[in-house]
């Protein structure tokens, strides 16, 4: 956390999360959004005042279904499910009333962040807000 804030980020998104962490991001007031795939770790999360959460894995933690039925004994949490989004199955993800946003490497693949093809991820990125857009109207 502390490197995270010393390269000048203005927020965290961690895989998973400790108490620890959870606690010395407050202590800090710094924002963040702390990964959880169980049931226990949303409890930990809302117990120390978080109510934002990255699901992840998402498709290993269970996917829709789990954050469907996340949604019931944790109604003031909120998801963004990261780990298997993809662009065949995001806009199921945005459909649920708990999910705020997602994340999905399939946007900005490594192999052309890495050769710095940038037009490409440009026209992937196009392409998912496109069929975002479409679903919305």
């Amino acid at each position: 956390l502390h490197r995270v804030i010393d390269a000048g980020a203005k927020f965290a998104i961690s895989p998973g999360s400790t108490e620890e962490l959870l606690l010395e991001a407050q202590k800090l007031n710094f924002p963040l959004l702390p990964g959880v795939a169980t049931a226990s770790e949303i409890m930990k999360g809302l117990e120390i005042g978080y109510t934002h959460f990255k699901l992840f894995p998402a498709m290993s933690a269970g996917g829709i279904t789990a954050l469907k039925s996340f949604s019931g004994p944790f109604q003031n949490a909120k998801f963004c499910p990261t780990g298997g989004i993809s662009e065949n199955n995001f806009l199921d993800f945005l459909k649920l009333d708990n999910v705020l946003c997602i994340g999905g490497t399939w946007v900005a693949p490594g192999d052309l962040t890495n050769a710095g093809k940038f037009d490409e991820i440009t026209k992937l990125t196009e392409s998912a807000l496109s069929l975002y857009k479409n679903a919305a109207s």
